[in-house]
């Protein structure tokens, strides 16, 4: 009767999206009551993406204990949805028995991704306790370049030969239906030599009459995706083309596998997180889950370079040291131009790199994206100029100290548009990621320019 027990905060939780505080809390009291760990095969219960999360939140000694204790009542998609540190250094802990086991119940681009990350000695321990398949499946995987459709496919399609009808093609699926993939939504047409002759949505097949040849059914355009296509590529090809999955063809343009619409959206979401961590100037992967020294070691590096972009900038104001004592007010004042500029310049960086990593942006129209982003700093510069010289006169009594931090001001956000805009489009055009170096650069800039641009005004016009 124990397992009967009800579950007053996970059975709250089971309708909204994500595990509460509180079903979290409870999870952790039964799991911590040595006497009743009977209780948690409610970890059943939950669904796949809140097993997940409760796997990611709880400690690393909690996570241990469940794994150990209840591991075959969790579903092997579960890692699937884990984060991908916390997903290997997870696994590791395991035996490669066990490990095999999950990836056996699992299609072949999600059991791909989940041992492609592991060491290689305990990769190769995993593949050796696999099915003969399964292990091709997984060696061939591994044989593709990173981030490529080669890693992205899944070998489990329907393939159907040109001449087939639609009477055959549903008797077949139906007779199939253990051997099918999971969930698809088009089938494949392809000739005697695998070559993809086009793509057969079901709903086309549901209207046709039985005696229909399948090949007079294919959509009008065949998007095919080559093995070693980068997977950013492939993610523009689906959001261009509103694809729900496509062919994954070799070298010699033979059917080896398909994409569909689910492995782009978690591209989509991959390369999201990638830009908006390198913006930061992390290494584009969450260090939530990674080791102490591993975050410090990768985050030490970009901040090395931020500290000589400051000595540099300190550098510029060491130059005017004489100025600053005479009027004291500068050294007051000048953080608030090199802000300014800062900020207006990561805002149109921002744009560009979007722009840049959805296509947007091309030779076509990037000067005339240069141009915009430097009049929309022009006329912000204007506007704040007028503000700030005017605070400035006041506050300090001195109309020419108003006028100088006002022209300094618009100086720096006509150059923080200009190259918040330019300095990502000439990293790309150079092969260099616009994500990973942009933020560096500009904030060298518009601190040099805001300070030189300030303090050799006051210079010129206020000694």
């Amino acid at each position: 009767m124990v397992n009967e027990v009800a579950h007053p905060a996970i059975e709250e939780n089971s309708s909204s999206v994500g595990l509460s505080d509180d079903a979290i809390a409870e999870f952790l009291d039964v799991l911590h009551d040595g006497e009743n760990t009977t209780h948690l095969d409610f970890i059943h219960d939950l669904g796949i993406p809140d097993t997940a999360e409760l796997l990611q939140k709880i400690s690393a000694d909690d996570r241990r204990a469940l794994l150990e204790n209840k591991l075959a009542r969790i579903d092997p998609h579960v890692f699937s949805y884990l984060d991908p540190e916390l997903r290997k250094s997870t696994l590791s802990l395991m035996r490669p028995k066990a490990v095999a086991k999950i990836v056996a119940e699992l299609e072949s681009d999600d059991a791909l991704e989940l041992i492609e990350n592991l060491d290689e000695e305990f990769q190769q321990e995993i593949i050796r306790n696999l099915s003969a398949k399964m292990r091709v499946a997984i060696e061939e995987g591994l044989t593709f370049p990173e981030d490529s459709a080669g890693r992205l496919m899944q070998r489990e399609y329907v393939a159907i030969p040109q001449f087939w009808t639609v009477g055959k093609v549903i008797d077949y699926l139906r007779a199939a239906a253990n051997d099918l993939p999971p969930e698809f939504s088009d089938i494949i047409v392809i000739s005697p030599t695998y070559h993809v002759l086009g793509e057969v949505p079901l709903d086309r097949i549901l209207r046709s009459k039985r005696a229909e040849k399948m090949e007079n059914l294919t959509l009008d355009e065949l998007h095919t995706v080559p093995a070693d296509m980068d997977q950013e590529e492939v993610t523009h090809l689906f959001r261009r083309e509103g694809l729900h999955s496509a062919p994954v063809i070799d070298q010699d343009d033979r059917l080896i596998g398909v994409i569909t619409v689910d492995d782009i959206i978690d591209v989509i979401d991959e390369e999201a997180q990638e830009d908006i961590l390198k913006l930061a100037g992390l290494e584009g992967t969450s260090d939530l889950y990674r080791a102490v020294l591993s975050t410090t070691g990768s985050r030490f590096r970009w901040l090395f370079i931020n500290l000589l972009t400051a000595i540099a900038a300190s550098i510029i104001i060491s130059f005017f040291d004489a100025t600053i004592e005479e009027i004291v007010a500068l050294a007051v004042l000048m953080p608030i131009v090199a802000s300014m500029g800062g900020n207006a310049g990561t805002q149109a960086l921002t744009v560009a790199v979007r722009a840049l990593a959805t296509r947007e942006l091309s030779s076509t129209n990037m000067f005339r994206v240069i141009w915009k982003e430097t009049i929309v700093g022009t006329l912000n510069g204007i506007g704040f100029a007028l503000i700030i010289g005017v605070i400035a006169t006041l506050w300090f009594t001195s109309p020419m100290l108003g006028i100088v931090i006002g022209v300094a001001m618009i100086i720096n956000l006509i150059v923080a548009g200009l190259c918040g805009a330019g300095i990502p489009i000439f990293l790309d055009k150079m092969g260099s990621d616009p994500a990973l170096s942009s933020t560096v650069l500009l904030t060298t800039v518009t601190d040099i320019v805001g300070f030189f641009g300030f303090l050799g005004l006051a210079s010129l016009f206020l000694l």
